[in-house]
């Protein structure tokens, strides 16, 4: 009998947020929108870039910082990132994996977020704030799949494993960790009301 093994795993990492923290959704929704309302930097550099709703990407470095609720986000959230590392087997050579930065994303009915990786970052993910019914999922990409060449596509009915684009319904208080080659999409958001989430990327010093 044949011996059929799966090689180089992508592993995807979900568990509650509050598994090693306190935060409130509620709590966290509100704060997103106040940011949001009051971050004119922020609000500029969407309509310039043709951003859909807001995000603080581009404009609020020092959230954890700033606000309380957002440092217990980054306590949290450094302890998943920990736990993920370990499972990832990572040899760290007595350095850490650092929050690099972290940004809120508000997206309406409607809107969108391309396709993309992020570069320079080791692990990168989300924390889900507000995942109304009919949001989009998260879609990943199999990262092999530029080198499929003249392959067949798959079954729709394949495994998990094999399929090139696996989409992920997370719930509210959700944390996704992936690696951040891992290629990813926002497709569009077809609730009338927001989806909200705060996404992060943690580097190796």
């Amino acid at each position: 009998m044949a011996d059929i093994r799966s090689l180089f795993a992508t592993r995807l990492y979900r568990a509650r947020l509050n598994d090693f923290g306190d935060v409130d959704p509620a709590e966290l929704a509100a704060s997103c929108y106040s940011i949001a309302e009051d971050d004119e930097a922020g609000q500029d550099w969407c309509e310039t870039e043709g951003y859909p709703g807001y995000t603080s990407y581009a404009s609020l470095t020092d959230l954890p910082w700033r606000f309380p609720i957002f440092e217990a986000v980054k306590k949290a959230l450094d302890k998943h990132v920990q736990a993920f590392a370990k499972d990832l087997e990572f040899d760290l050579a007595g350095r850490s994996l650092v929050l690099e930065d972290l940004w809120i994303n508000i997206l309406p009915e409607g809107g969108t977020h391309g396709s993309h990786i992020h570069p320079h970052s080791v692990i990168s993910g989300t924390t889900y704030v507000a995942m109304p019914e009919g949001t989009s999922a998260l879609k990943l990409e199999d990262p092999r799949l530029a080198m499929m060449m003249a392959a067949p596509t798959r079954k729709k009915d394949c495994r998990e494993e094999l399929r090139s684009f696996v989409y992920v319904k997370p719930d509210v208080g959700d944390v996704l960790l992936w690696e951040s080659w891992l290629r990813h999409e926002v497709p569009m958001n077809m609730s009338e009301d927001d989806r909200i989430s705060v996404s992060f990327n943690y580097k190796w010093e």
